[in-house]
């Protein structure tokens, strides 16, 4: 049984997190330890939403990434603080204004990969800037403040656990059931396994990985939305973490870079091991070099323990 569970590349994750949290309370004495969670638990979050959209796009094979998902946070929280203007009852606009613009962002990548040929790295990389300049144009650097109820739910903790946090494990749990309960998210499986076997066995995997960016793009809009409510407003910045981080989760989860197979549990083991990791880091007193260069070192030793228990 445990030499079955070692095998599962998301434990290497959650067992780092857990070294490095060890590291860290051990240097503060047990100071600040449940703070420590708390905070661990607020701000991965956000990651483990576009997380859950780039593990998507990324099993559905080989070169498949999407890198407009910084410009989608951005557009998407400020188009929900602009149409909200903080307004309780406009909140509901706000939000399907916000989805809305995010979803065609994903369609508009999705035209630029299938209709001109483009590789989904160059075609996203370039929407991006579109989608960015939107977002400045729009803005117009204007920071707006999010109606309280919202910026209360991105907020809100119970027993010191967050309440956002609690709805994305209910997100989550939902992503791991349509990726093994659902046509499309078996449909997601095996073309990302072998596009051409998918094609022959009846599968569209064109309309499936159109489905697969509009969805990255769309989760990419609902974090958009949370981090503005949880930050008190839109900033033109506020997508930037998200570009590398999105990947990050992903690859360290343990979910094939090669398509074909996804891991859910991994998203939020790797989310939480990158903000304790630079929590200790910090707490170490490690200047911004060493925190950077430590930072990588450990995630590849991460990354490499898991796939060789994952060969074995």
């Amino acid at each position: 049984m445990m030499g079955k569970l070692l095998r599962q590349p998301w434990v290497y994750s959650f067992g780092a997190a857990i070294a490095v949290w060890l590291a860290t309370i051990a240097y503060t004495e047990g100071q600040g330890a449940g703070a420590i969670l708390t905070a661990a638990l607020s701000f991965a979050t956000f990651t483990i939403i576009v997380g859950l959209g780039q593990m998507m796009v990324i099993t559905t094979g080989p070169g498949n990434v999407d890198l407009s998902i910084p410009a989608t946070i951005t557009l998407s929280g400020v188009i929900a603080m602009k149409v909200m203007d903080e307004d309780t009852g406009r909140m509901a606009i706000g939000i399907l204004a916000a989805l809305g613009a995010a979803a065609a962002v994903g369609a508009f990548n999705y035209g630029l990969i299938r209709l001109l040929r483009i590789p989904p790295i160059i075609a996203t990389l370039s929407s991006s800037f579109l989608v960015l300049s939107t977002a400045i144009s729009y803005g117009r650097g204007i920071r707006i403040k999010p109606p309280e109820p919202l910026a209360q739910f991105a907020g809100a903790q119970v027993l010191g656990i967050p309440i956002m946090a609690v709805a994305v494990l209910a997100l989550s749990i939902a992503m791991a059931v349509v990726l093994s309960r659902t046509v499309y998210g078996r449909s997601v499986l095996a073309v990302g396994q072998n596009s051409r076997a998918a094609w022959l066995a009846g599968l569209n995997a064109g309309r499936t990985r159109f489905v697969t960016y509009v969805l990255s793009a769309f989760l990419a809009g609902v974090c958009g939305i949370l981090l503005s409510g949880f930050s008190r407003g839109a900033a033109l910045n506020m997508g930037e973490e998200f570009l590398l981080a999105s990947i990050a989760t992903v690859v360290i989860g343990g979910t094939s870079v090669a398509g074909g197979r996804a891991n859910v549990p991994g998203i939020w083991g790797a989310a939480l091991f990158m903000y304790l990791l630079v929590t200790m880091l910090n707490t170490f007193g490690a200047s911004a070099g060493v925190r950077l260069i430590l930072t990588g070192l450990m995630i590849i030793g991460v990354i490499v323990l898991a796939g060789g228990e994952e060969q074995r």
